[in-house]
């Protein structure tokens, strides 16, 4: 494509992708107060939560697997605007650019069956346990020994006439049955898998797009820098600064940032970052039309010495 063919492209497609962007964070953000009745300390705690609010479960499975969706458009995005300004760009790459936020948005998806039948398997007291009694009273001694007395029996809620080592030697049970309700229900191979071939997909991915946006000029190194680290945080747990990365690509791509998008945006071709020692020279040489500085004036005495009235008589 032209560079006229490729500015006209990303012009067409600027907004929809920054809407996309967005909207998608926010939904991800209205997922997490949706789904934040179905959590809970412990294995255990977190089934029974998640039978008592298995529609909040539901709606919040739905709502991310759709921002997962909507994230693949700014990826493509920005993808294709590296690739119009560098040749040596693998095009294959893309595969794994679109393939990451689709698969993510399947195993979400499966995540959310697996949760709610897992929970209504040990509610009804399907779940078997793998941990014997006498494993279970001996983790719990040893906590009690590490902890003390007083700060043991702070962390359980024993029942009536039940002692804080009871109380927990049943909750490592019942933690137990609730791990294996997960791990055993139908669908949680496939949350798995995807799960694992997303997140894969989305570190290579991810790692590329944003070293070829910071050679090219389209991203600043902050923003490049973040982005080659942000598949690593996701398989982590950690989805805030994904989210920030994601809003700040938005305002990029519309064009709504304070100070505007990088040269290369609208020169459709790539204008690299100066290094430190070219920004250095830069700022020390002088504009062209600027006058000498001081430094520079030739001095009393190098300035030629006038013939004498005896010289010019001879």
């Amino acid at each position: 494509m032209g560079r006229r063919e490729v500015l006209a492209r990303e012009q067409r497609w600027a907004r929809p992708t920054a809407i996309a962007a967005l909207l998608a964070v926010a939904i991800f953000v209205v997922s997490g107060f949706v789904g934040s009745g179905a959590s809970g300390e412990g294995a255990a705690k977190l089934l029974r939560a998640a039978h008592e609010h298995s529609s909040k479960v539901t709606l919040a499975g739905a709502m991310e697997t759709i921002a997962f969706l909507l994230l693949a458009l700014p990826l493509v995005y920005l993808f294709k605007a590296v690739q119009a300004r560098a040749e040596r760009v693998w095009g294959a790459m893309l595969g794994l650019i679109v393939l990451a936020p689709v698969c993510l948005a399947i195993s979400t998806g499966f995540g959310a069956v697996t949760k709610n039948d897992a929970a209504s398997q040990f509610v009804a007291g399907e779940a078997k346990s793998t941990l014997s009694k006498v494993e279970a009273k001996r983790e719990c001694s040893s906590e009690l020994k590490d902890k003390g007395a007083e700060s043991f029996a702070d962390e359980f809620d024993p029942e009536q006439g039940e002692t804080a080592l009871a109380a927990c030697e049943r909750k490592e049970i019942e933690d137990d049955e609730a791990s294996n309700a997960l791990s055993d229900a139908s669908t949680a191979p496939i949350a798995t898998f995807f799960g694992f071939a997303g997140g894969l997909s989305l570190i290579i991915g991810l790692f590329y797009t944003s070293l070829w946006a910071m050679r090219t000029g389209l991203l600043s190194r902050f923003w490049a820098a973040l982005g080659m680290a942000l598949g690593v945080t996701v398989l982590l747990g950690i989805v805030l600064f994904l989210l920030i990365w994601f809003v700040y690509l938005g305002l990029l791509m519309a064009g709504w940032l304070p100070k505007g998008r990088p040269p290369a945006w609208a020169a459709g071709e790539a204008v690299p970052w100066p290094t430190a020692g070219e920004k250095a020279a830069t700022d020390l040489t002088p504009p062209p039309d600027s006058p000498p500085s001081n430094g520079d004036l030739p001095s009393s005495a190098d300035e030629p010495e006038e013939p004498s009235e005896k010289g010019q008589s001879q």
